[in-house]
């Protein structure tokens, strides 16, 4: 068994005691217990415990994220449709695991974990925009990620108290913000125009100059 495959089997036994324990050494131990590992068998792949379980869960989601949206149906959505049904993956991923996921957000929100947190919500968007297809390497690159980081950011918190069926309050609030996201390179686009048809400036000081 390769790395990758022995921390997914053994977070995937740490999870169900996370409600319990938090993501401490205490959840780590006993996931170990359940598949007959020994705490030092569980250390050397968690070393960090808390911080280092839950990186791994958010690059675990991001990879059930990509699985699931790699059916050729999904290359026949719209760019806008790709991205809803990418995060929307990703929060299907998560549903089983939903007090786990809140639990490793308080985590991250502590101060010590800001930089640890950004990274992987920059992972999260940067995964669901190639997913999409997108290839950008200008300055939208950044933009495109900024603005999903903070759509996603919102509905997780919005998700996590989501008590519809199948979450679809969560889906129509994800589109509502995606929605508005994709307008602002728009608007921004049509402002730039506009303002590349006035005027110039200077050239209407020198005018004024010669009269």
């Amino acid at each position: 068994m390769d790395e990758i495959a022995a921390k997914d089997r053994l977070l995937l036994a740490v999870l169900p005691n996370v409600p319990f324990d938090g993501w401490s050494v205490t959840a780590l131990r006993a996931g170990a217990r359940s598949l007959g590992l020994s705490d030092c068998e569980a250390m050397a792949l968690f070393p960090r415990a808390g911080a280092g379980l839950v990186a791994w869960f958010s690059r675990w989601a991001d990879r059930e994220m990509l699985r699931r949206v790699s059916g050729p149906e999904f290359e026949l959505l719209k760019i806008r449709e790709r991205i809803a049904a990418a995060l929307c993956a990703r929060l299907d991923a998560l549903d089983p695991h939903r007090e786990a996921a809140r639990r490793a957000l308080a985590l991250l929100a502590l101060p010590q974990h800001a930089v640890l947190g950004l990274r992987l919500l920059y992972d999260t968007v940067d995964a669901a925009w190639y997913a999409a297809g997108d290839t950008a390497t200008d300055f939208n690159f950044y933009t495109k990620r900024g603005l999903l980081a903070a759509v996603y950011a919102a509905t997780m918190l919005y998700w996590l108290d989501d008590r519809s069926p199948g979450s679809v309050d969560s889906r129509a609030f994800l589109d509502r913000r995606i929605a508005d996201a994709m307008a602002i390179p728009r608007l921004t686009s049509r402002l730039r125009e506009a303002f590349d048809r006035l005027p110039n400036p200077a050239r209407l000081f020198r005018a004024a100059q010669r009269r």
